[in-house]
C-alpha cells in the first residue's frame, strides 16, 4: 500500500481558482507514517517544528491504471479525514538543496488518519465539508470544491504514471489558512461533515 499526496492544492475562495488545469505537485509517503485508531502522536526527535494539515483522504478500491474522466471515481471506495504532518525545519533544509520531501513528510506517525467511510455515503465528492480543531479552537475549515486539482483529475494524472492498487490512499491537500505548529500536550480533533472522526493527542 502506498500513500500519494498532493501539495498546494486549495484556494481560499473559488474566485482564485485557476482558469486552466495545473500540473499537480505530487509526493508519496510510506505506509509506516500512518497513525490509526486515534493513537497518540509522539513527536519526532529530529524536528522542533512539526505542523498539522487537515486533508480529505480517498481510498482506492480496485486496481487503477490509465483512468479517464468518465471512470475515475469508480476506482474510489471510501473517504475519510487525515492529517498530513510536516516537519517544517526539515522541509526548509530539503528545499535549500532541492531535495525530496520524504523525510519531512514521511516520519513515523506523520499521517494520523480516521477510519474510512463508504464513498457511497457522500453523493458529491466535489462538495465534502471538513474542519479541524486545535485544543478546542477551530483552526481549519474546508470544502472539496476548493481543490485546484479535483479528485477526478488527480486520479487521471497519477494513474497515467503509476498503477494504483486496492488500499492505496490519496491525500488531496489542505486549505491554506489555519495550518500551524504542534506542541506536546496539544489535542487535535477533525470533523467530516460535522461528525467527529479523528482525535490525536500529542505526547
Amino acid at each position: 500500500m502506498k500513500i500519494i499526496a498532493i501539495g498546494k492544492n486549495y484556494v481560499n475562495d473559488l474566485s482564485e481558482m485557476p482558469t486552466e488545469k495545473v500540473t499537480p505537485i505530487v509526493f508519496t509517503k510510506p505506509d509506516s507514517s500512518l497513525l490509526e485508531d486515534n493513537k497518540d502522536l509522539i513527536l519526532p526527535t529530529f524536528s522542533n517544528d512539526v505542523w498539522y494539515e487537515a486533508e480529505l483522504a480517498f481510498r482506492i478500491g480496485k486496481t487503477c491504471k490509465n483512468a479517464n474522466e468518465e471512470n475515475a471515481l469508480s476506482f474510489v471506495d471510501a473517504v475519510t479525514l487525515s492529517n498530513d504532518l510536516t516537519a517544517k525545519d526539515v522541509m526548509a533544509t530539503s528545499r535549500e538543496t532541492k531535495g525530496p520531501w520524504a523525510l519531512a513528510k514521511g516520519f513515523d506517525g506523520a499521517t494520523p488518519i480516521a477510519p474510512f467511510f463508504p464513498i457511497t455515503d457522500f453523493p458529491d465528492v466535489a462538495n465534502i465539508n471538513f474542519s479541524f480543531e486545535m485544543n478546542g479552537v477551530e483552526v481549519q475549515k474546508g470544502n472539496s470544491s476548493h481543490m485546484i486539482t479535483n479528485l477526478v483529475d488527480f486520479i487521471v494524472y497519477v494513474s497515467s504514471i503509476m498503477t494504483l492498487n486496492s488500499g492505496d490512499i490519496l491525500l488531496t491537500g489542505t486549505p491554506p489558512n489555519g495550518i500551524g505548529k504542534i506542541n506536546s500536550g496539544d489535542v487535535m480533533i477533525g470533523y467530516l461533515e460535522g461528525k467527529k472522526v479523528l482525535e490525536t493527542k500529542v505526547v
